[in-house]
């Protein structure tokens, strides 16, 4: 396999490279770039942090569980090539100096890689751009400082100009769905990456063999959003900052879950497709569509079929596609409003849930007529809550109604104990949901950063 790409403005071309290599290793060990740390190794830190440009625009991505392929035709900037050729420091890392945000370092080139994308891209709200990287020494408030302060500051010309090569023609690279579905049912064993945020970690910390691969990076007809009167669909390569800001303005509370579930970096290489196709029993996405009646479009070859996302998982690790077979879209049919996502973790930002519920009741005259309520963390797939959708449909939307249903949960579900969360308190947690979406939906404030004290 051969590509191409731009490294701080050079162009970089790797022949018969291991598919499998990480933008991380290659920086520090093949071409001495040490600025960029290696953290976790796994997604969470940021400390690795580099900023890659197409021509779609500039995202923050997490170069430890970044594989080499996914670059083809791309442009990198390191912390090495954030400031000019002639030693001009970027805007950022000048208020970073001036403000004292940095003790030991060892972070600091991931914020500032985070900082010089969110300043590209004209993002302010510091928090959010900041979610995904961790400081263990300086504290936040000066790094939010620099970042306030460099905001007004013109973005350089070598960051604002910066240049993409060609990509490479490179096997096992599609560049469309069609050529993606003759490749797959072809090599039906191959592996198919995404944004690698889930496989990066089979290699970093599972060190695990994932044979062959097939990137899908290049598949941009993949990538689109078409919103009609009728539905939302989403091609499987959407990456969840794009299914954010699209979903937001039409369900709010969906939106603000994705805030949530990751980091900006983890949010620009994530996809739709691949965050359902990956079957996780605790994946935030999917409750939330089965409340929504999304449907999943699949391909194999030529042909298609589409399903219920609920549909989809069969049981733990097990899903409805076919060998060959992949996803090609989620659409999402247009309603109003009445969705609430809930999430529960034991840290605000880009933590994994102990219980994710989300609630979808459509009420007629005073009595619920429609109810789809799913959860995450609570079975060894995402799962509508069928009796307690019974005990709702048909009833009074009252508060009895509500805890009646409620009890109900404990057919619905057994969870596990683990790490996250007891199976106790997960079931009372998911009892306390659907009262909350009750109490929600009367006008009571539901928000967590509003409670005061």
């Amino acid at each position: 396999m051969t590509i191409t790409f731009h490294l701080n403005g050079e162009e970089v071309v790797l022949r018969d490279l291991d598919p499998s290599a990480t933008l991380l290793d290659f920086l520090r060990e093949e071409r001495g770039l040490k600025g960029t740390k290696e953290g976790c190794n796994e997604g969470d830190c940021g400390a690795c942090t580099v900023m890659v440009t197409d021509r779609a625009g500039s995202k923050p991505l997490n170069s430890c569980i970044l594989f080499l392929p996914q670059l083809n035709g791309k442009s990198i900037r390191t912390v090495e090539g954030a400031a000019g050729d002639d030693g001009a420091l970027h805007p950022v890392q000048e208020a970073m100096i001036t403000h004292h945000g940095s003790q030991c370092g060892f972070c600091t080139p991931g914020f500032v890689m985070s900082m010089v994308t969110a300043h590209k891209n004209g993002a302010t709200d510091h928090d959010v751009q900041l979610a995904g990287n961790l400081c263990r020494c300086t504290g936040y408030a000066p790094i939010i400082r620099a970042a306030e302060a460099a905001a007004a500051q013109p973005v350089p010309q070598w960051i604002s100009q910066e240049s993409l090569p060609q990509a490479t023609e490179a096997a096992n690279t599609p560049r469309s769905s069609d050529a993606l579905a003759q490749l797959y049912a072809a090599k039906p064993k191959a592996r198919l990456v995404a944004g690698a945020t889930d496989l990066g970690l089979w290699v970093t910390k599972g060190l695990r063999d994932l044979g062959e691969m097939i990137f899908l990076d290049g598949c941009e007809d993949l990538k689109q959003i078409a919103i009609s009167d009728r539905e939302i669909r989403f091609g499987a390569m959407v990456d969840m900052n794009r299914v954010r800001e699209a979903i937001e303005p039409l369900h709010p509370s969906y939106g603000e879950m994705i805030r949530r579930f990751a980091s900006q970096q983890v949010r620009a290489a994530a996809t739709i497709g691949g965050n359902i196709a990956n079957g996780s029993p605790i994946g935030d996405n999917p409750p939330a569509l089965i409340a929504l009646g999304a449907r999943l479009h699949l391909r194999r070859g030529d042909s298609r079929r589409d399903i219920a996302v609920e549909d989809f998982f069969i049981d733990y690790g097990k899903q409805d596609r076919l060998p060959g077979e992949f996803v090609e879209a989620v659409s999402i049919p247009r309603q109003p409003d009445r969705l609430r996502v809930y999430k529960l973790s034991k840290r605000f930002d880009q933590d994994i849930s102990a219980v994710l519920g989300a609630f979808n009741i459509t009420l007629a005259d005073g009595s619920v007529a429609e109810a789809r309520v799913a959860f995450g963390g609570l079975a060894g797939t995402p799962k509508r809550a069928a009796h307690v959708e019974k005990a709702l449909v048909g009833q009074p939307w009252s508060e009895a109604t509500v805890a009646a249903a409620a009890a109900e949960m404990s057919q619905d579900f057994t969870p596990m104990t683990d790490m996250r969360a007891s199976a106790e308190y997960r079931l009372e947690s998911s009892r306390n949901m659907l009262m909350r979406y009750f109490r929600d939906l009367a006008g009571a404030s539901q928000s967590v950063l509003e409670v005061q004290v």
